[in-house]
């Protein structure tokens, strides 16, 4: 009988403590790959860091106390205040000091941000794009094409970035739209170079064999099916290069070829206090500076701890 106990064929009894016990918890990529960011203590302070930075950089208009592009906020007699210095009849206190030209430090820290910010982000997509699709094209297609393209990278890598965005921006002038195609022509090599490398390997793949084999495209090969396997080093790559590509800005604009006075990012902050700077007022380039390095190094730390856990063969 099956309700025997003795009997072979019975059920076997349900266990209470199985019935307690709590479902296996499976962890989702996303969640592995949180839990193995946030390993690093000093990059999750760098990642809120840059988010404090990019906060105040999208809302500037709206938080800072003074527009310092709007002629009829500032006034001249307000310039070079000490940090903490008021106006005449005490109505705005600058906090961080003024400058030359009487722009609050603060406001122009934050303005400075959103320009440069924009500036490195956006050079830096285009960059990544260009880069991306040449890189492809040299692993996927090889040959005289392979051979072409990276003699091309080659000769663009052994000069110097900063030199040859001097030589662009001297042909070019100056303008937002200008250091944008310098840093998109010095950057793309990067790119291209770091593409290539993971492509090579990825092409060997048996799922690209039986894409060519299904007949796909090439190009629906490159983009479908390549691309998403090589972006996470092109991700590290992109992150790094972002902040490259401000502090060569700011190295622009300090020298005075980059953005015009008119909208000035922190390398030209910086450039319009260096004048001052031994003559006590230091203000005026020291708090540029110390915006401009909390940002590069901030973005520096993520792309360290993005490396090392979107790579674990470099984990430290």
């Amino acid at each position: 009988m099956s309700g025997d106990p003795k009997d072979p064929l019975a059920p076997a009894p349900a266990d209470p403590v199985a019935r307690l016990a709590p479902a296996t918890f499976v962890e989702t990529p996303f969640q592995r790959f949180l839990s193995e960011f946030c390993e690093s203590k000093i990059s999750v302070v760098a990642f809120f860091v840059f988010l404090a930075i990019l906060f105040v950089a999208l809302f500037a208009p709206w938080i800072s106390p003074q527009n310092p592009y709007d002629l009829g906020e500032i006034d001249i007699m307000d310039g070079r205040l000490a940090p903490g210095g008021t106006t005449f009849d005490g109505a705005t206190t600058y906090w961080l000091g003024t400058d030359d030209q009487g722009r609050d430090m603060v406001s122009a820290i934050f303005y400075g941000l959103r320009i440069s910010l924009a500036v490195g982000a956006l050079s830096g997509i285009i960059a990544l794009v260009i880069g991306a699709v040449v890189g492809l094209a040299a692993a996927y297609f090889g040959g005289k094409i392979e051979t072409a393209i990276m003699r091309l990278v080659d000769l663009q890598l052994s000069f110097p970035a900063i030199l040859v965005a001097l030589m662009l921006l001297a042909i070019l002038g100056k303008g937002v739209d200008k250091i944008i195609i310098a840093l998109v022509i010095v950057q793309w090599a990067y790119y291209a170079r770091t593409v290539r490398a993971s492509a090579l390997v990825e092409r060997e793949r048996e799922y690209i064999a039986a894409a060519k084999v299904l007949g796909l495209s090439s190009w629906r090969i490159l983009l479908r099916h390549l691309l998403p396997n090589v972006l996470p080093p092109l991700i590290v790559v992109g992150t790094v290069q972002v902040a490259s590509a401000i502090a060569l800005e700011a190295t622009l604009s300090f020298l005075g070829i980059g953005l015009p006075i008119t909208e000035p990012s922190l390398g030209l902050l910086i450039a319009n206090g260096f004048d001052y700077m031994l003559t006590g007022k230091y203000w005026i380039s020291f708090f540029p500076g110390i915006a401009l390095l909390l940002t590069i190094v901030s973005i520096n730390l993520i792309g360290d701890q993005l490396r090392d856990v979107l790579n674990p063969r470099l984990r430290r």
